[in-house]
């Protein structure tokens, strides 16, 4: 059985992100414990502690989307979505965000 050129085995790909994960939990430490005691009444976190606060932060901050997961439109989907409106639909648009945006002119 031959394998695909340029395409990384799985198992690989798998090493690489576990790997990824053990590297940025080791400079979440070496930067809370470089910056954060000095400047908040803070104590130095382990490596383990620190693996827990990258978990704790990706939790928080972007959830478990996966794939499919958009929080917001990215913004050529709203620059297509303007494009598609006729003038009177721009100009309520528009309206609407100087509204929200407190601008009243």
């Amino acid at each position: 059985m031959r394998r695909k050129c340029g395409r990384p085995p799985v198992i690989l790909m798998i090493l690489c992100g576990i790997a990824a994960v053990f590297l940025f939990s080791a400079i979440v430490m070496l930067l809370w414990n470089a910056v954060l005691p000095d400047v908040l009444p803070v104590k130095p976190v382990s490596y383990w502690q620190a693996m827990g606060i990258l978990v704790l932060s990706k939790i928080l901050f972007s959830g478990f989307g996966g794939k499919g997961h958009k929080k917001f439109g990215s913004r050529g989907e709203l620059r297509d979505k303007y494009r598609n409106m006729s003038e009177e639909d721009r100009q309520k648009f528009k309206e609407a965000w100087k509204r929200r945006c407190g601008m009243h002119s």
